[in-house]
């Protein structure tokens, strides 16, 4: 694995962070991934490297050791990482988020306990919605908080988590009373090192196996009420306010993966001869990269006014939930296309095409399915016909 040099941990500007993430995926993720698929597992020795750049922590507030930047800096950086490896750019990706999320919202006890190891990249954080039962209805989870003297005993289980295979830290969903719905739900800080977290072996999975998905159980797992994130009334909104911007940085990370595909593709059919002349040469050959890029074209701009409107702070739902619809279907289409443009090459491991079609259907589930997508889309359209 490459080596990368220490700079200053903060203070770097949005153009600094993204030329680095832009050497870090070609130096770094690129000559891995592949190795890291083969081995079914993350690439956590990846994190401190990324860490010493200051890309573990692009949202986080300067005054914790962040960089400070808004949601746009944090997407256009998902996009450059997962062109290399989706799964590993998810799962660096999904720290950073644990990181800004306890570095805003927790006591400065437990600001300090977690985050200067999180944007380190000593530790790995995840975020747990789902579980066994429930998917995409979060309001119906079953996950358990039981008032203590001095805090809460958790119990119950999470699976379908993003790093939970690693973990160190989670932020963690759970009902504090039974049958109230969304108003009961709590958020949590939680550290898998405790008496009463059990963690489930990885999951075995088609593919993208960096991304680290798993599962856990608590099991009288007692957390303290300053380790509370958000009380009832308002861990369910703050939670959904993150999945404006996890549908964002999902849509454009299958905008990197594409636009690496057509880059690879292009360059191929130029040094590819067939019938005595370029690929390229050839009208249907070019075609089909043209149409590729045309539909990727489309999806960007997509992306960009999600990015814009939650920066400025306006209501990205409606934009969110198309931009990334839209984008995963592009990209499990185009990719495909580009793979087959690459013929039988294209198989060949140290080319990322595999790794970025299961990439491209890992994301067509990922905060929230195409048809939950869909359903939230109908609704913002009632709601402009109707006014409600």
């Amino acid at each position: 694995m490459s080596t990368v040099a220490t700079p200053p941990a903060t203070g770097l500007s949005a153009t600094e962070l993204l030329d680095r993430a832009a050497r870090f995926a070609c130096d770094v993720v690129a000559p891995n991934a592949a190795q890291w698929e083969r081995e079914r597992r993350m690439g956590r020795e990846a994190f401190a490297q990324a860490a010493a750049l200051g890309l573990t922590s692009i949202e986080v507030p300067r005054e914790h050791g962040g960089q400070g930047q808004p949601f746009s800096v944090k997407n256009r950086f998902c996009e450059i990482l997962a062109a290399a490896d989706y799964g590993f750019a998810f799962s660096l990706v999904n720290t950073q988020n644990v990181a800004n999320k306890i570095a805003r919202e927790a006591s400065p006890t437990v600001i300090a306990r977690y985050v200067p190891d999180l944007i380190a990249g000593r530790i790995v954080g995840c975020t747990a919605l789902t579980e066994p039962g429930m998917g995409s209805d979060f309001g119906a989870i079953q996950m358990r908080a039981t008032r203590v003297a001095g805090g809460w005993r958790l119990d119950g289980r999470k699976a379908w988590i993003t790093n939970a295979a690693q973990a160190d830290v989670s932020v963690m969903y759970a009902q504090t009373e039974p049958g109230s719905g969304a108003k009961g739900i709590a958020g949590f800080v939680i550290d898998a090192h405790r008496a009463g977290f059990v963690r489930e072996p990885a999951f075995g999975l088609a593919g993208q196996h960096a991304i680290g998905t798993g599962g856990y159980t608590l099991d009288g797992y007692i957390a303290t009420d300053e380790e509370m994130l958000q009380p009832p009334g308002k861990a369910f909104k703050s939670a959904m306010s993150s999945i404006n911007g996890a549908r964002t940085y999902v849509a454009t990370m299958c905008c990197g993966m594409v636009a690496e595909a057509l880059r690879i593709a292009t360059a191929f059919g130029e040094s590819r001869h067939a019938f005595g002349v370029p690929l390229a040469d050839h009208q249907g050959w070019r075609w089909r990269l043209s149409e590729a890029s045309a539909e990727l074209a489309g999806c960007r701009l997509m992306v960009a006014e999600s990015a814009r409107m939650i920066d400025a702070k306006e209501d990205a739902q409606m934009i969110a939930a198309q931009a990334k619809l839209m984008s995963t279907r592009m990209a499990e289409r185009q990719l495909a296309v580009l793979a087959q443009a690459m013929g039988a090459e294209g198989l060949r491991d140290h080319h990322p095409f595999g790794r970025h079609l299961v990439g491209a259907r890992v994301a067509s589930f990922t905060d929230g399915s195409s048809e939950m997508l869909l359903e939230r889309i109908a609704a913002g359209l009632r709601k402009q016909a109707t006014g409600r």
